[in-house]
């Protein structure tokens, strides 16, 4: 499995910029959202279409300090089997081979992940300029 990326001091750096501008964590969330569309951007062909529901349920979730990939949920349920493997179906007939790791998201976090680095310091960068702090 990847290893996520972490930022030491991005609470801290948040609630900071805050106190200048109250509009900071929403352009943080909104700037972690880009930067995790370049993970799904790099993800979402590679993953099998019957209908379409399964590549098109990766989505962004985000708050000011974090940003995660969100895939499956109601309308594909059958998201995790085919990222990571397992058996389903009656008396688990149906068998993918199971891949820890997984198949799309991770391994796209770590092909995308300096692009995705480079999107986040500018992302972090932006947000302090917009509090009218000067950043070099």
């Amino acid at each position: 499995m990847a290893q996520p990326i972490r930022v030491d001091g991005l609470n801290v750096f948040v609630r900071n910029l805050r106190k200048l501008d109250r509009a900071v964590p929403k352009t943080m969330r909104v700037a972690l959202n880009d930067c995790a569309e370049i993970v799904i951007g790099h993800a979402r062909p590679k993953i099998p279409r019957r209908t379409g529901r399964a590549a098109a349920s990766l989505q962004a979730r985000s708050t000011a300090t974090a940003v995660r990939v969100a895939a499956g949920g109601p309308r594909a349920p059958w998201y995790p089997w085919l990222d990571f493997g397992g058996r389903v179906g009656r008396r688990h007939s149906v068998v993918r081979p199971f891949i820890g790791e997984g198949r799309y998201i991770y391994p796209s976090l770590r092909e995308k992940g300096a692009e995705f680095e480079a999107a986040m310091s500018r992302a972090l960068l932006d947000a302090a300029q917009s509090a009218g702090v000067d950043v070099d």
